[in-house]
């Protein structure tokens, strides 16, 4: 009996084909939505923790932040020095290396072709510390930093947005950076990160001495990065690179720093927590559609419902219970989500993709998200279909045969 209410319940699909397709549009939409939406925070976050990776998991970076006074933050910002970068080399013996770092977004130009990226001028031990590597040439050696030589040092993706072909062609080149002239004479492999957070291979990197004097012209460091030797040295080196800083700034006991030391882990759990949330705001909106498809599907059930009350007064005379009735037109509704719910999968997972190679966006396509969807499809169905389906189960068979 089961049965043949389904083949019913399917026969009734199929005589109304175009509207069947019209009712599944919603869930399509909203399925494909909530799959796109997904991949794109979880392809973010994946991003994330890729760039943690590449940097590496010893790093910390010290940064000034702004003073509080009488427990205010300020607007006053405690500078940092070269000072402050020689007293962590001194007083932090779990501290491997310690590299300054000025930077400053100015105008690069070779020939004809010029772009605007940010220039950072850096110690020497740059490449050990923050993980990069020459792809061609070489970097520049203390005494081009202590001799303030204007060369420099492109990432791969200074090479894209000055068009370089390969980057032998640009090696041995004089480069203008802002207004000043430089030889290029090395390149940096590609660290390859993810969109949408900027990217570590848009920079130009030359002689920390050379930016403080010649191009920055200013003995304010941006940012110091601090290389521990190990993960096991971390929290030492935090401590005694927290100590070093209040020295070096004359903080009394009972003063808040006016600096910070952050790990990658912290990163990492501040940025995962944005996407997370960024990725629960897309899935959101994108559910509304599955919301509004429900409702459509409810909508046309209970036409339907309408259209088919002699059918329904038929069955009942015949034989077929409430039971037999709700079953059917809950199946109804169920099949509609569910065949929507497929192809939207399949609409989802292909946008992503077409994101991914089109874009250039990160994208993670994870089998939890494609079942979620899958079972909140099946959820709507039940949700929106329960209601048209009581209401035809509840028809009185008498007034239904009755019913023009």
């Amino acid at each position: 009996m089961q049965f043949e209410v389904l083949q019913i319940a399917l026969s009734a699909l199929r005589a109304n084909l175009l509207r069947s397709l019209l009712t599944m549009l919603g869930i399509v939409i909203g399925v494909a939505a909530v799959i796109a939406m997904i991949a794109l925070g979880d392809g973010a976050q994946q991003s994330v923790r890729d760039r943690i990776a590449n940097l590496g998991t010893t790093l910390l970076q010290i940064d000034a932040q702004r003073v509080v006074s009488g427990g205010v933050q300020t607007q006053v910002t405690k500078k940092m020095t070269i000072a402050d970068v020689q007293a962590i080399e001194e007083r932090a013996p779990h501290v491997a290396a310690v590299q300054a770092q000025q930077d400053k977004n100015l105008q690069l130009v070779w020939g004809s072709k010029n772009t605007n990226i940010t220039i950072n001028g850096v110690s020497p031990n740059f490449l050990v510390v923050r993980k990069f590597e020459i792809d061609r040439g070489t970097m520049f050696t203390s005494a081009d930093n202590i001799g303030r030589q204007r060369v420099a040092v492109l990432g791969a993706g200074a090479l894209t947005l000055l068009g370089v072909q390969s980057p032998d062609d640009i090696i041995g080149e004089k480069v203008r950076i802002g207004g000043i002239q430089f030889v290029v004479i090395g390149t940096l492999k590609a660290k390859g990160a993810g969109s949408g957070f900027g990217s570590p291979d848009d920079q130009v990197i030359i002689p920390f001495e050379t930016s403080r004097y010649r191009v920055f012209k200013t003995d304010k460091v941006d940012d110091i990065y601090a290389l521990a030797a190990t993960e096991a040295d971390l929290p030492d080196a935090m401590a005694e690179i927290g100590v070093a800083m209040r020295r070096a700034h004359r903080l009394r006991q009972g003063d808040q720093d006016d600096f910070r030391v952050r790990n990658q882990a912290d990163f990492l759990q501040t940025l995962g927590e944005t996407t997370a949330v960024f990725t629960t705001l897309l899935a959101g909106i994108a559910a509304v559609s599955l919301l509004v498809g429900g409702i459509g599907i409810m909508n046309i059930m209970l036409v339907s419902v309408t259209e088919r009350t002699r059918e329904i007064g038929i069955r009942k005379a015949l034989g077929a219970t409430k039971r037999n009735i709700l079953f059917q037109f809950l199946i109804e509704a169920v099949t509609l989500c569910l065949l929507g719910g497929a192809i939207g999968i399949a609409a989802g997972v292909g946008g992503a993709v077409l994101l991914r190679n089109s874009f250039g966006w990160s994208t993670a396509i994870g089998a939890s998200s494609i079942v979620m969807a899958f079972v909140f499809a099946a959820g709507v169905g039940i949700l929106f279909g329960v209601w048209p389906a009581r209401r035809a189960s509840s028809l009185d068979p008498i007034e239904a045969l009755r019913y023009e």
